[in-house]
């Protein structure tokens, strides 16, 4: 799931990192790379700590819609892309039937995307209920 920053640096600090999405998310680095990945990192730990409370996970919303707001206004944005399905719990076979049209556009996605057929499917699931549960 992709989720918009902003990236602010005071003159005698660090790069910070605010997470709209997911009220309370921050991270920081000592660099811009630094504080990106380290956003990443604490956007894991944000939504699993979600997960753990029965908390649906929010949708990662456009940088424009947060563009316009004054707080934002100084700020760098980048969007910055978490696997959601390697959180909360350990992977579960199961056993799905699909037509053979659509699991080769599957791989083929996933392939492209340096994905595996279960991530692919684990990542549309999860964004596909977090954007259809509010």
């Amino acid at each position: 799931m992709r989720y918009p920053v902003v990236i602010h640096k005071d003159r005698d600090s660090d790069y910070g990192v605010t997470v709209p999405d997911l009220p309370g998310c921050f991270s920081a680095g000592a660099t811009a790379d630094e504080a990106l990945g380290n956003a990443i990192e604490a956007i894991e730990c944000h939504v699993e700590g979600l997960l753990i409370d029965g908390e649906s996970i929010p949708q990662g919303m456009s940088i424009e819609h947060y563009r316009a707001k004054r707080k934002f206004a100084s700020g760098i944005w980048a969007l910055v892309d978490v696997d959601l399905s390697k959180l909360s719990g350990k992977a579960k076979r199961v056993n799905i039937t699909l037509p053979e049209r659509i699991l080769a556009q599957i791989d083929s996605f996933a392939s492209q995307t340096g994905d595996t057929r279960s991530g692919l499917l684990a990542h549309a699931a999860l964004e596909y209920v977090s954007a259809h549960t509010k």
